[in-house]
């Protein structure tokens, strides 16, 4: 179900506007939406400039395994996004007997699938950068993003 972004999308208009001078471009992200406005024309182009990490503090017990495990859930989402109309995806993959990993990942609308796709394995590509051993991670861009956490954070 798609949800308005009501009023952190109008904070975000309001203190883009008057916080700041006049800049070329800005995509300010909260967790359920993301502004994007520039003095150029984006639309359709991967943005790999408006990129930024967040991860969880706490590390894995066999970090080695659960990158290659988290990689594994992100590439097979991406597959799913890329091809979806609304170019997002979400899953899990059973981690042990009672442990879950959960995963997102998605583009924005504008962009053709292809670029979605790799925008998506850039993004991917970043996990070492990020996230590496950590029990949940983001790399957020201004058109592509995934997350992963081992509790689950998708609203249904």
């Amino acid at each position: 179900m798609t949800k308005p972004m009501g009023s952190p999308f109008a904070g975000a208009m309001s203190n883009s506007q008057t916080a700041r001078p006049v800049l070329p471009r800005q995509a300010p992200r909260y967790d359920n939406c993301l502004l994007k406005y520039s003095n150029l024309d984006f639309f359709g182009k991967i943005d790999n400039q408006n990129r930024f990490y967040m991860w969880n503090l706490r590390n894995v017990s066999d970090p080695v395994l659960f990158n290659q495990k988290t990689k594994n859930l992100l590439s097979q989402l991406s597959e799913e996004a890329y091809v979806a109309p609304k170019m997002y995806a979400t899953g899990e993959l059973e981690l042990g007997e009672s442990e879950k990993l959960y995963g997102l990942v998605q583009c924005t609308r504008d962009l053709s699938t292809v670029d979605c796709k790799k925008c998506l394995d850039g993004a991917i590509s970043e996990l070492p950068n990020c996230c590496d051993g950590k029990e949940g991670g983001r790399v957020v861009g201004g058109s592509c993003n995934f997350r992963y956490e081992i509790y689950p954070f998708v609203n249904s």
